[in-house]
């Protein structure tokens, strides 16, 4: 049975942080963009049609339970994709904004010239490009 009618877009993502502030400051000197809303237990910046909400890890609990918090450093879950117009041109704003690429920028054979790049938290991110 297909879910319909009431799904239209993902407005946030929020991912659960170990040191707000520090991650905070990485998405502002990464992504040069704004806190849309602030509290002493998250910062939620806005990329257009989606918004990502860091929250501070102790928060997290409330929000899923009986879910568990995954633990740091078990491995990637998933990956952000944001499509760009010249994966090598952002790939070098990103290195001079101090952030190590992860492997690339690449030329894959599904018509992507990507790269990848992990915030202070592991969540992981990847620039693609689209190849004609």
């Amino acid at each position: 049975m297909a879910i319909t009618g009431w799904v239209n877009k993902i407005t946030e993502i929020t991912l659960f942080v170990e040191d707000l502030q520090r991650s905070k400051a990485f998405y502002q000197e990464t992504f040069k963009l704004s806190i849309r809303y602030e509290d002493r237990s998250c910062a939620v910046f806005d990329y257009g049609n989606t918004c990502i909400n860091l929250l501070d890890l102790s928060n997290a609990p409330e929000l899923i339970e009986p879910a568990k918090v995954g633990r740091v450093g078990d491995g990637a879950r998933f990956l952000f994709t944001i499509q760009v117009p010249d994966a090598d041109r952002v790939c070098d704003e990103l290195k001079a904004r101090g952030v190590k690429l992860l492997n690339g920028p690449i030329t894959r054979p599904w018509g992507r010239r990507t790269a990848c790049f992990a915030d202070p938290d592991g969540y992981l991110w990847e620039i693609a490009q689209v190849i004609e």
